[in-house]
């Protein structure tokens, strides 16, 4: 006789054989074979307070894993309350198998609670939508793991009706697909890009998320090191040059004042490399920036262009890593950037950022980066305070500062670096918000001090929805909407457990992540800033 599982453990099997080990989400009747399931197969059901922070958490623990990151919420309003974590997922490319309770479909014909389509919810933000059913349990199973994992990853959603769910299916499941070999463009190919390549005097490279998502990092050091190439990344793939190297010009994408340094380098390039470079973390000023120049653009990317950001001389479907080692190979270095122009553009960026200023958003940055550990992890909310951090907070690794940086959702910083910290317990985690967006999300210090987190949320406290309030001003409108009374921060973080610092000075900052990272608990650090702190700086 055949063994058999239930269908629930078909599905949590093959999550756990891509190397989950937690999943984050919020239970309901519907989903509770699901949550059996996936505690049996090995995966740790993690309770959030809220769905959306949960996928967040789901995004943290992926980007220290490299497996795909699991939300689990029940029918209706649980699934729903995931659509905007979701849509991150799939504007920031981020593998989130999204697992919903579903009532069953003959009930669904005369039972109208909570009953809505969901596969039509989910279906325009994700990559891939099903509905599980026992007979290609195995099936589902294996392709939403390959299709949120492969070319550009992304969301993939299941619904789970509670039928099917405990639904009797064969153990033994078919052998997973074979993955996609890495590919590298054809001959002809490669001999136009490594001849172009040879021949340029003033080489850039400008590299985004799908790089970071196919680790090359170290293939593009090797080709930017050994031709002497300028790297500018997009906010997402800071770090995979580490940003204290000559090289480096740090990232961009949202800030008119170092794109004042950076676009005219680009545009004196006379060779572009695109590596992994997806421009949907790139505001509109990066849009067709080499188009008067005629220059050679080598474009490689996971999926064609129909973004239509820019064009390029040469588009290459294909793997980043593997291209930029065949590059380095194929082609002969020379001198490059004769007149000194990667190290003005550095000084200019340093200068245009400056650290020295007696208290403000940038001395917060200042002391935070000074006072961590070089290998600290961390995570930016959205706001000017994330503009001005993704400007300034070096990174040495790829995914050393995470954040949402092409749907630009307010609320993820804490819960995205609590997901990191779950994986990492041991490492330094430090969450930067501003207060309105922390403010979404406070409810989340409950879990933190649940899961034991010592991690680090420091808060811009201004009483303002920064940049917002900015651009009212830039355009002469009264001050609506954006502005709230001050909140005792740190006595949030004391009332759910941590521990609580409120800071108006460098030493006081200073202090207060001393304690912070002697601390046995979470800590929230509350810096006072003035309004209009970040006027002049992004």
């Amino acid at each position: 006789m055949t063994a058999a599982i239930r269908a629930a453990d078909a599905l949590a099997r093959r999550l756990y054989n891509a190397g989950c080990r937690v999943a984050f989400g919020m239970p309901g009747g519907e989903v509770l074979t699901l949550i059996d399931a996936l505690e049996a197969a090995g995966i740790r059901f993690v309770l959030a307070k809220h769905e959306n922070a949960a996928a967040f958490m789901a995004e943290g623990a992926w980007h220290r894993t490299g497996a795909p990151g699991i939300l689990v919420a029940t029918v209706g309003p649980g699934a729903l309350n995931g659509v905007n974590a979701v849509a991150n997922a799939f504007q920031d490319r981020v593998p989130l198998i999204v697992l919903a309770g579903a009532v069953d479909a003959d009930e669904a014909q005369s039972y109208t609670h909570q009953v809505l389509d969901q596969n039509a919810v989910f279906a325009p933000i994700t990559k891939a939508s099903f509905t599980l059913n026992a007979g290609a349990a195995h099936i589902i199973a294996d392709k939403a793991v390959s299709i949120a994992m492969e070319g550009r990853p992304g969301p993939v959603h299941i619904d789970m009706p509670i039928a099917v769910a405990v639904a009797q299916v064969p153990a033994n499941a078919p052998s997973p697909r074979a993955p996609a070999t890495p590919m590298v463009p054809a001959p002809d190919v490669l001999i136009q890009a490594a001849g172009w390549l040879s021949a340029a005097t003033r080489p850039v490279i400008i590299a985004g998320v799908d790089a970071v998502n196919e680790d090359a990092s170290s293939a593009l050091a090797d080709l930017a090191e050994r031709f002497g190439i300028p790297v500018i990344t997009t906010y997402k793939a800071k770090g995979l040059l580490p940003e204290d190297h000559k090289l480096a010009l740090g990232g961009a994408g949202l800030s008119p004042l170092a794109d004042t340094h950076l676009l005219p380098l680009v545009q004196k390039a006379d060779l572009i490399i695109c590596a992994g470079y997806d421009p949907i973390e790139m505001r509109t000023g990066w849009r067709n920036v080499w188009e008067a120049t005629k220059v050679n653009v080598i474009d490689i990317m996971a999926e064609p262009n129909h973004h239509y950001m820019h064009q390029a001389t040469l588009n290459i479907i294909g793997n980043t890593p593997a291209t930029l080692e065949a590059l380095n190979t194929a082609a002969t270095p020379r001198t490059v950037w004769a007149g000194g122009e990667i190290a003005a553009t550095k000084s200019a960026l340093a200068a245009s950022f400056p650290k020295d200023d007696v208290w403000g958003p940038a001395a917060v940055i200042d002391v935070c980066r000074e006072s961590l550990p070089r290998d600290t992890l961390a995570t930016a909310d959205s706001g000017a305070h994330r503009i001005l951090l993704s400007q300034m907070w070096e990174c040495y690794e790829p995914r050393g500062l995470m954040q949402s940086s092409a749907l630009c959702t307010m609320g993820c910083a804490v819960p995205l670096a609590m997901g990191a910290q779950f994986i990492e317990p041991t490492r330094t985690v430090v969450s930067f918000s501003g207060d309105a967006g922390f403010l979404m999300v406070a409810g989340e210090l409950a879990t933190a001090k649940e899961l034991g987190l010592n991690t680090i949320f420091v808060v811009f406290v201004d009483a303002s929805l920064a940049l917002i309030e900015l651009k009212q001003r830039q355009r002469q409108m009264t001050n609506t909407g954006v502005e709230f009374a001050k909140h005792d921060f740190a006595a949030i973080g004391q009332a759910f457990g941590g521990q609580g610092h409120t800071v108006h000075t460098r030493d006081e900052l200073q202090l207060a992540l001393k304690a912070a990272q002697q601390a046995q608990s979470f800590t929230v650090i509350a810096a006072v800033i003035e309004k209009g702190a970040y006027d002049g700086r992004l």
